[in-house]
């Protein structure tokens, strides 16, 4: 066994029908652990949940709307029921509006901030308490480099990626006594579903490619080693922190 090994653990990764959930939901199953997945339908959730016990592992499938805050108990006591503990939590589940701030509505703005910032924090709460008392636990938050440095459109997006990276802190100073790490990932433009219209636009692409040291777009594969890293023992030191997996961008931003 290695200090990567998750052999024995068991994970909740939301937004974990499509995209960089489905990429962190795979990745940390071949590291070894039971993986709960989340998605507002379950039918998102069927091909992974069957890919996982193909391949050996081990996985369950929750429907839930987490900007629901009580979707989160529910959740979590789901998770405990059918793989019977709980020891890492990735929040992944979220949403972006590319609007021009004067265009924003206060729909678009709780829409955002409901799934990007209150969900995270509630899946936290709900997760805590069990981590806390086991006094072992990771938290892994997917934040976004639009948190910390400032772009043209997505004011709510921004702010709302902000919020999540303060409240890792916040909670980290709160709950490691307890054994529990909270840290982000920051990335920057990924392939997903989401990005394929965006980043078909060739102007568009090359302009975000010329603000990138790495040069390429982050492929979603490139966010697993980091997810796998911070919810095992080889990060039980690292806690607070926001790592930006972003190909470089954040050097001199965007």
């Amino acid at each position: 066994m290695t200090r990567f090994d998750l052999s024995g653990k068991t994970a909740i990764v939301t937004g974990a029908g499509r995209g960089i959930g489905k990429a962190l939901a795979l990745g940390l199953a071949e590291a070894g652990a039971q993986v709960a997945v989340v998605a507002r339908t379950e039918t998102d959730l069927h091909e992974i949940v069957e890919t996982i016990e193909a391949n050996g592992g081990k996985a369950h499938a929750i429907a839930a709307d987490l900007t629901e805050a009580e979707a989160a108990d529910k959740v979590v006591s789901q998770t405990v029921e059918a793989l019977g503990g709980l020891h890492i939590l990735v929040n992944n589940a979220g949403m972006n509006l590319r609007k021009k701030a004067h265009e924003v509505t206060e729909e678009d703005w709780d829409r955002v901030v409901d799934l990007n910032l209150k969900a995270t924090f509630f899946m936290s709460q709900a997760a805590g308490k069990i981590m806390c008392e086991q006094l072992y636990g990771r938290i892994v938050n997917i934040a976004s480099v639009a948190g910390q440095v400032a772009m043209r459109t997505g004011v709510a997006y921004g702010s709302s990626k902000a919020g999540v990276i303060q409240m890792t802190r916040v909670l980290a100073l709160e709950w490691s006594k307890f054994g529990v790490n909270i840290n982000a990932i920051a990335p920057w433009y990924f392939r997903t579903p989401l990005t394929e219209a965006l980043l078909s636009d060739e102007a568009y692409l090359q302009e975000i490619l010329q603000r990138t040291p790495s040069g390429r777009i982050g492929d979603v594969e490139d966010l697993v080693g980091p997810a796998i890293f911070l919810s095992s023992d080889a990060a039980a030191y690292i806690t607070g922190q926001t790592i930006a997996v972003d190909g470089g961008m954040s050097v001199y931003g965007f």
